[in-house]
């Protein structure tokens, strides 16, 4: 395993030179939004290579020391001054070996891209939908709390308020990273509005947190595409306006498809599902490129897919529970109006230590 990542660790330096090769040529500050690509994988490169690369520095100044205080002809003081520097130095790689590993964690998954995120009614009817809609809002004022940006590209509505299906984009620092082990079922157990039996109900609503992807990241074909227009209907079936506004978008290779009818303008609605598409093509083919690490991917929480319960939101015990970590935090409504600090915190804290098991430099 461990050469497997230093391996992995050299080919992101290699990356690194030869973005910076791109950088410099002319052409590239000619492409305005290649150039800002590279620049941001530039700096999400340097975040692991930098640290990296003084941890091989670190590793051959203690090389050296070593070699000094074991040659036989090399003078007294000059000894000395080696042995002296050797526990400074052991300190320093150890504390650069665990920044590496730590940046390399943090890095994997496309951290610093924005987020596309579907929340979609499970199991529970109205409820479900209800609950999907108590989610959104809660997501978008953990987001809005830390100075990201949500915008709703598109949205399916019932009568009572709730959504069949709503996706969001969030754009911001660090955006996927804290949000991307949200992915899964969310199970609320809570006596329902429509309930007039005062009986508690489970329902479920499953979460898909996908990596926004830019035009870089995945070319798609237009011959590839399938367009059809449609109109946007509300809830119980009445339309919003008598023009095809609604847009929905298939990948004929490969059959995914996404729609918006969230703006009366079909040119929005275009624009919106081609984002929605691109995000869903990059997680597919990033998904067929990870299946390789099957055995790496068992140590983090969970598989992400969004069958499975990741957590329970019971409302009689004012408890939320993440069944992967076993964490149990009270003050439910709190959680529900955004404050989901204390659980992601904890779940990154987790991953990493899982992930740390399966990371090493020699």
């Amino acid at each position: 395993m461990a050469e497997s990542f230093v391996a992995r660790l050299e080919a992101m330096v290699d990356r690194l030179a030869a973005v910076d090769r791109q950088l410099l040529d002319p052409e590239t500050a000619r492409q305005g939004a290649v150039c800002a690509a590279l620049m941001r994988e530039r700096g999400r490169l340097a975040k692991v290579v930098e640290p990296y690369l003084a941890w091989k520095r670190a590793c051959a100044r203690l090389e050296e020391s070593r070699a000094v205080l074991s040659d036989a002809t090399a003078d007294a003081e000059l000894k000395q001054l080696a042995a002296d520097e050797i526990s400074a130095i052991e300190q320093e790689v150890a504390r650069l070996r665990e920044e590496v590993k730590r940046a390399f964690i943090r890095d994997e998954g496309a951290p610093e891209r924005n987020v596309i995120m579907e929340i979609r009614a499970g199991t529970g009817g109205e409820e479900a939908a209800l609950f999907a809609a108590d989610l959104c809002r809660m997501y978008s004022r953990f987001a809005e709390s830390r100075g990201w940006r949500v915008t709703q590209l598109d949205a399916r509505p019932t009568d009572l308020g709730g959504f069949r299906e709503v996706t969001l984009s969030i754009e911001g620092e660090g955006a996927y990273r804290a949000l991307r082990l949200e992915s899964g079922g969310h199970r609320v157990q809570r006596v329902p509005i429509t309930e007039s039996q005062g009986r508690i109900h489970t329902s479920l609503v499953t979460v898909a947190v996908l990596p926004e992807a830019e035009e870089l990241d995945v070319q798609i074909n237009p011959a590839d595409i399938e367009m059809s227009f449609f109109r946007a209907s509300g809830p119980g079936g009445q339309k919003v306006n008598k023009t095809s506004s609604a847009v929905r978008l298939v990948h004929l290779p490969t059959g995914i498809e996404a729609s918006c009818q969230d703006s009366p303008s079909q040119h929005k609605n275009r624009a919106a599902a081609m984002r929605v598409l691109r995000a869903r093509l990059f997680e597919h083919f990033r998904s067929l490129q990870k299946a390789a690490r099957d055995e790496e991917r068992r140590t983090q929480i969970g598989s992400g897919d969004r069958n499975e319960r990741i957590r329970t939101y019971n409302f009689p015990q004012d408890r939320v529970t993440d069944h992967r970590i076993g964490l149990t935090v009270h003050n439910l409504p709190r959680i529900l109006d955004g404050d989901l600090e204390p659980i992601i915190r904890a779940l990154e804290e987790y991953e990493i230590a899982q992930r740390e098991k399966g990371l090493d430099l020699p």
